[in-house]
């Protein structure tokens, strides 16, 4: 008869082999990234973005100077500016106000209604972190037009207030208007997440057109700077797309945005309030003149 192992020696041979299977399985858990290496701050709370400043696209030269005082073009910037000085204290105002905010947290919100899933560090780091990275992209881009040009904010030339805290009046008294940094960021990011969640492009692209125009709310900048803000926006975001960590680190920020509804998760913002202040425009549809 064939002899059988005993019980006792097939325990001693099988558990150190179920030891290390469950010790490699454990490894290979570990080895699955939960969220994006850290990267350094290059100024206090803004982070390290994707492009080198060599590879910043080149606002001077894409951009032609904003309007000379006494043109047509300004009397156009200083109507609107005008209009919008008189929605001073309104719920558009006070959204402007907040939009005006790009620091993170609360900047990481200012397109989770458009987006209809929250942007948090938790919940979508990727995102979270994409986000901060090509605020640096797309806002030092516009410094080349921005020193050279010099404008003087709207505030400054009509002496009225403004809806920046006080903490920032004195820098944005020496920060030159044209073109509109923080358009520039919003209309990135609108680019940006139009490609990660295609399926709310509307809504997503009309917040980042509302997002420029807050800052002709905020009577920081006249809206040719608000324009010109779009055009290097657009152009930072198309230098991206040939930057691997980038389209890597699109990649999962997308599949969080997959997972984010597929948990039901959802904006944690007034999204209410935000569309009832967004009805309020500058530049009122055709309809409706």
């Amino acid at each position: 008869m064939k002899e059988t192992m005993p019980l006792d020696s097939v325990r001693r041979l099988l558990l150190p082999l179920l030891a290390a299977v469950l010790t490699a399985s454990l490894a290979g858990c570990a080895a699955v990234p939960t969220g994006p290496e850290p990267v350094p701050e290059i100024r206090h709370g803004i982070l390290q973005g994707y492009l080198d400043a060599v590879d910043y696209p080149d606002s001077l030269a894409l951009l032609p100077p904003p309007p000379a005082e006494g043109s047509s073009a300004q009397a156009t910037d200083t109507e609107i500016s005008n209009r919008a000085l008189t929605l001073q204290g309104s719920p558009r105002f006070e959204l402007a106000s907040l939009d005006n905010d790009l620091s993170f947290p609360n900047a990481a919100g200012h397109f989770a209604c458009a987006l209809d899933v929250p942007v948090t560090e938790a919940d979508t780091p990727y995102l979270y972190q994409l986000l901060r990275r090509t605020l640096a992209d797309a806002g030092l881009a516009t410094y080349a037009a921005k020193n050279h040009y010099g404008r003087a904010r709207p505030f400054l030339v009509n002496g009225e207030a403004n809806c920046a805290p006080e903490p920032e009046q004195e820098m944005l008294q020496g920060d030159p208007s044209y073109p509109s940094g923080h358009t520039s960021i919003g209309w990135a990011w609108a680019l940006i997440l139009t490609t990660l969640a295609p399926d709310r492009a509307d809504e997503i692209l009309s917040r980042g057109m509302a997002y420029g125009e807050s800052r002709v709310f905020c009577n920081v900048h006249w809206p040719s700077d608000v324009a010109a803000g779009r055009i290097i926006g657009a152009a930072a975001v198309a230098v991206l797309q040939s930057n691997a960590d980038y389209l890597r680190d699109a990649d999962q920020a997308r599949r969080e945005i997959a997972d984010a509804r597929a948990r039901g998760l959802e904006p944690d913002r007034d999204c209410t309030a935000e569309r009832k202040a967004l009805q309020t425009r500058l530049f009122p549809h055709a309809e409706e003149n």
